[in-house]
């Protein structure tokens, strides 16, 4: 996959390093001389311009980036001028870098349905939500192994967990199954709500469309299940 990455501070730095270790094309674009020498050498292309320009901004291969990432942290003002810019090159997809409350209510406006918290979330995690199809959402118990949740791939829907054969064929535990659902609350607004479906899924448990697998297993496994 193709990524740009704007701001490479010490969060747009790990994940540029991270999603370039992973195999993919990175380019990371910063102002600052100093981060763009220091990641020459690490990541795939590394541009120093300032993005919040619009000429400069439209001179990146936006439309060959299957991914942009604004992680702009230190400048609310740039970032969501970045963003801006994204939403109207109608980029593939967009991820931007929130702050603080006020600055997620801001991008929300715009449009932004991808919003990451560096303070809450890690380079590592993004890094696996960015390039594995279906992941909902993942917790690293370390290095090598992990918990994920991820929307159940469409070749393995109607089929028994016996049937795919996570065990024998990817070594991997299926630990729940859940599902989301769109409900009112008591003040009429909508909001997602997700139920455990099956506590622990028994082999011949039928995985259905919509449904969220909850498995445990090495990275290198998991990857190779959702691809």
């Amino acid at each position: 996959m193709k990524f740009i990455i704007i701001g490479l501070g010490n969060f747009g730095a790990s994940l540029a390093m991270k999603l370039t270790a992973q195999g993919n094309e990175v380019i990371g674009v910063d102002l600052k001389l100093e981060r763009i020498t220091a990641l020459k050498e690490k990541i795939t292309h590394t541009i120093a311009l300032d993005a919040a320009e619009p000429n400069a901004f439209h001179s990146l291969p936006l439309k060959n980036t299957d991914v942009v990432i604004v992680a702009i942290g230190e400048d609310e003002g740039a970032n969501i001028m970045v963003t801006a810019l994204c939403k109207e090159a109608q980029v593939k997809r967009l991820v931007s870098r929130a702050v603080n409350a006020l600055h997620e209510k801001v991008l929300n406006a715009i449009g932004v349905t991808e919003i990451v918290h560096p303070e809450e979330e890690t380079a590592e995690r993004w890094s696996k939500k960015l390039c594995l199809s279906g992941l909902v959402d993942s917790f690293e118990l370390n290095a090598n192994y992990s918990i994920v949740e991820a929307i159940i791939p469409a070749q393995y829907i109607g089929k028994t967990i016996q049937e795919i054969g996570f065990r024998e064929k990817y070594e991997i535990l299926v630990l729940t199954i859940l599902k989301s659902a769109e409900r009112d609350t008591l003040f009429g607004k909508s909001r997602i709500i997700t139920t455990i479906l099956h506590g622990i899924p028994k082999p011949d448990t039928v995985l259905q469309e919509g449904e969220i697998i909850v498995i445990y297993g090495s990275n290198k496994n998991i990857k190779e299940f959702l691809k």
